[in-house]
């Protein structure tokens, strides 16, 4: 994730929606994949600084201020790009849930920031009624920290995914259930964004695996995708992971299924571009090594263009970078940020999905 710039030249975050410098508002433009410093135009819309073009601000800024990307004025559509694909949002008649959509929208966006940049299609259900991406946000109704997720067998929301839809149990958000959970399930990472990740790469399986040439060169790394996935979680649940297991997944879970090991994967690809981004836009050097930018543009194409830079590159990077936050981690006292140990098993696969990912930019 970059950091952006006001017009006045301070440094904006990607949730900001004002400039604490110069006071002015600020919105994300998706079609420039920039924040903006923005001023009222006489129609009502606002003029982004960046590229002189007018916007609207999205319904749900202006409803419910948990939004900060922008509505170019030719778009009939009253939400963003990444508000429309919400097919069910939190009951908003129990007030923390507002606090807690918040954070599961920043989560969503910080998503398909990634997503886009990586120039990879993010239909909606609009486009595609039965296989495009949306989003439910939803909860159930048992004590406070005792939610289920995806692993899990019973009446309560359940994080997953199922034929695009990607369903979030809103107590994922609330920060003392989540860390209940991670403590329940021994898991060392996880995050309201890590969840967001993972079910992508169920909706990516789907759009670029399944029912394709691929499938093939897929198995022979991931497994069998066709073995009973109930069963397979079954038998997770009630023995653990082999012991293995270091050995050829990327965590415990990724060993429960073939579909589980490719979500595993692409989310710890997806965590590498992003934090290896941030890194080398604050020009962190590790050992006498710059860390690389993840995508390199293309000038020849648009702007927008982003092709991945080499995995060789891309990985040498994150080892460093990711040795280096967990020593900061530790010194603040904190569990490790990266917490995994990937073998050469696992690396195969995180060059297959780079690989995959590179042919479709």
């Amino acid at each position: 994730m970059k950091t952006f710039q006001c017009r006045c030249g301070n440094n904006l975050h990607f949730e900001n929606n004002q400039c604490f410098s110069c006071n002015r508002m600020v919105g994300y433009l998706p079609d420039e994949s920039q924040l903006s410093a923005l001023e009222p135009s006489v129609d009502g819309s606002w003029l982004a600084l960046l590229n002189n073009q007018n916007y609207r601000l999205c319904k749900n800024n202006v409803d419910y201020s948990v939004c900060n990307w922008m509505v170019p004025v030719r778009d009939e559509h009253v939400l963003c790009v990444s508000c429309r694909l919400n097919h069910v949002i939190p009951n908003l008649n129990e007030a923390q849930n507002l606090t807690l959509w918040y954070r599961v929208e920043i989560a969503k966006r910080r998503l398909l920031y990634t997503l886009y940049n990586l120039n990879l299609p993010v239909v909606s259900r609009e486009e595609d009624p039965f296989k495009g991406m949306g989003f439910e946000f939803l909860q159930d109704k048992t004590a406070q920290g005792e939610f289920s997720n995806e692993l899990t067998i019973g009446h309560s929301i359940a994080t997953g995914h199922n034929s695009g839809m990607i369903t979030i149990n809103l107590l994922e958000a609330e920060h003392g259930s989540r860390i209940e959970m991670r403590d329940k399930m021994n898991e060392r990472y996880r995050t309201l964004l890590g969840h967001f990740r993972h079910e992508s790469g169920h909706y990516y399986w789907d759009l670029l695996i399944n029912e394709t040439d691929r499938v093939n060169s897929f198995r022979g790394l991931f497994g069998d995708e066709r073995l009973d996935y109930q069963q397979s979680l079954r038998t997770y649940y009630d023995q653990g992971p082999p012991a293995f297991w270091r050995d050829i997944w990327i965590s415990a879970y990724a060993s429960t299924h073939a579909w589980e090991d490719w979500a595993e994967t692409w989310a710890h690809y997806l965590h590498m571009v992003d934090t290896v981004e941030t890194a080398h836009d604050f020009g962190f050097r590790i050992h006498g090594h710059d860390v690389s930018p993840p995508l390199i543009n293309d000038m020849q194409m648009s702007s927008g263009y982003f092709t991945p830079a080499s995995f060789d590159e891309l990985f040498d990077d994150w080892c460093r970078l990711s040795v280096a936050l967990n020593a900061l981690n530790r010194s603040m006292g904190m569990d490790d940020a990266y917490p995994f140990i990937i073998s050469d098993t696992s690396l195969n696969k995180l060059r297959y999905i780079h690989q995959i990912i590179s042919e479709m930019s």
